[in-house]
């Protein structure tokens, strides 16, 4: 007998929230029936109103709250109610750590089926504000004014952003700058719907003593009035050492497209992540908090557990920046990545930090890894810091193959990696830490570094 859903879309519920979700949302039960509750928090009893029913969930609107949380604060981000940058800003710093750690614990034990595995609390950021070195906003009309921001939650409506408060302050006023220079110099803006205008987003990046580098993405080659409206940034905005134009003519929601031209200034500007200096361009991949890069990296290298006299394979290097802080203390590195731009900036930043025992492939890990094997090339460590979707079974039944001593996955999806560990654990390699790091404050995203260790060696 089909059983009946408890909750009717449109009514009021009292709900006792119980834990938060991978998205940062208060998650609660409804006569024994699951409710997702955005901007409410654990330990919270609330009032609300059911937008959204399924199968076995439903999704309500906060409407109050009737019993507070003490980790519960006043947001200092005017727009946060409608901006869907951040998740967390009503909860402490303190509480943000707590239920980070708890995403990654329940991870590992619901969907990785694991147990036993130590978790250790998150490593917080020092300064848990205004930290972003990237922005990339876009830009649109909305009753006649220029509007750049982050887009709205669960929409492509730009909410205008003036004071972000997870950027840096350089980022914030290239973007105020640029939305008087494009409402002064009637720079016509694009419209996704349409597929009409020309100025799509703004892109800044606050590098190294504070250089700023501005990127204008336009979905035509032509931009009007590009002269002036670098006269006019060189004007307003400090530090400013880069101008460039990146084409974009796709009818997509890829921010970047493949070709730049440089307006203005300098093709990059410099930053540095621990002791390791990096040249950064328009399209350049780079951690957007430095200062938890280095933490997240150290603890990698510690993971990696190396004497000097270790090869190591840093498979999805990208532009290597986990490969040479590897480089450091390693005999010799590899470091494999699918995309060739990237292995082009890695093999500079190398060379740029006179690191000489890094080596560079471009193609697919699973492919290169068997052919080094062929070479008489066994890694000691393999280190893995893939995208979202963490890794096919495919990659770790060829990590596994390489009988390495030790695995340290670095991931950004405590769910991908919670599956992956319990493929890992299959292929004979053992979760013996894991270590959360909190590279994105404010927001849902928790980062965490795992080492394994292959069972015949423990």
């Amino acid at each position: 007998m089909k059983k009946e859903i408890p909750v009717q879309q449109g009514k009021k519920y009292e709900i006792t929230i119980q834990t938060l979700g991978t998205s940062g949302e208060g998650v609660g039960r409804a006569a024994d029936f699951t409710v997702f509750v955005p901007d409410a928090l654990p330990g919270e009893r609330v009032l609300a109103r059911i937008d959204e029913v399924k199968k076995t969930y439903a999704r309500g609107k906060l409407v109050e709250v009737l019993e507070k949380s003490p980790e519960r604060t006043e947001p200092p981000c005017p727009i946060y109610d409608s901006c869907g940058g951040c998740q967390l800003q009503h909860l402490s710093y303190g509480g943000q750590l707590h239920w980070k750690r708890q995403q990654v614990v329940d991870a590992v034990e619901r969907i990785g089926g694991l147990s036993g595995i130590e978790v250790l609390p998150v490593l917080g950021a020092k300064e848990p504000w205004l930290y972003r070195n990237k922005m990339q906003f876009p830009v649109g009309k909305k009753r006649g004014k220029t509007v750049i921001g982050c887009f709205a939650k669960g929409s492509h409506d730009i909410i205008d952003t003036r004071d972000c408060r997870i950027q840096k302050d350089g980022n914030n006023t290239i973007v105020n700058v640029m939305r008087e220079i494009v409402e002064r110099l009637h720079i016509p803006v694009y419209d996704e719907d349409r597929h009409t205008g020309v100025l799509r987003h703004i892109v800044g990046r606050i590098g190294e003593n504070g250089e700023a580098m501005v990127v204008l993405v336009t979905a035509t080659k032509d931009l009007p009035k590009a002269k002036e409206i670098t006269r006019l940034l060189r004007e307003r905005v400090p530090n400013l050492k880069s101008v460039q134009q990146n084409i974009q003519t796709y009818r997509n929601n890829v921010i970047l497209g493949r070709e730049t031209k440089l307006l203005w200034g300098k093709p990059t500007i410099p930053d540095r992540i621990g002791r390791l200096r990096f040249s950064i361009s328009a399209r350049s991949f780079f951690q957007v908090n430095t200062e938890q890069a280095a933490v997240l990296y150290e603890k990698a290298l510690e993971y990696a557990d190396l004497s000097g006299k270790e090869t190591v394979i840093d498979a999805y290097c990208g532009t290597g920046t986990i490969t040479l802080f590897l480089a450091q203390k390693a005999h010799r590195v590899y470091g494999i990545e699918i995309v060739k731009p990237a292995i082009e900036d890695a093999k500079k930043n190398a060379r740029d930090n006179h690191i000489k025992n890094a080596a560079f492939l471009v193609g697919d890990a699973t492919e290169l890894m068997p052919r080094l094997c062929h070479e008489n090339i066994r890694p000691h460590v393999i280190v893995v810091d893939p995208p979202r979707a963490g890794c096919t079974e495919t990659v770790l039944k060829t990590f596994a193959g390489m009988r390495p001593d030790r695995i340290v996955y670095v991931s950004c999806n405590p769910a991908t990696l919670a599956r992956d560990l319990a493929i890992l654990a299959k292929l004979g390699y053992s979760a013996r830490e894991i270590q959360p790091v909190d590279m994105f404050p404010q927001t849902s995203h928790v980062e965490a570094v795992t080492k394994l260790i292959r069972n015949d060696l423990l």
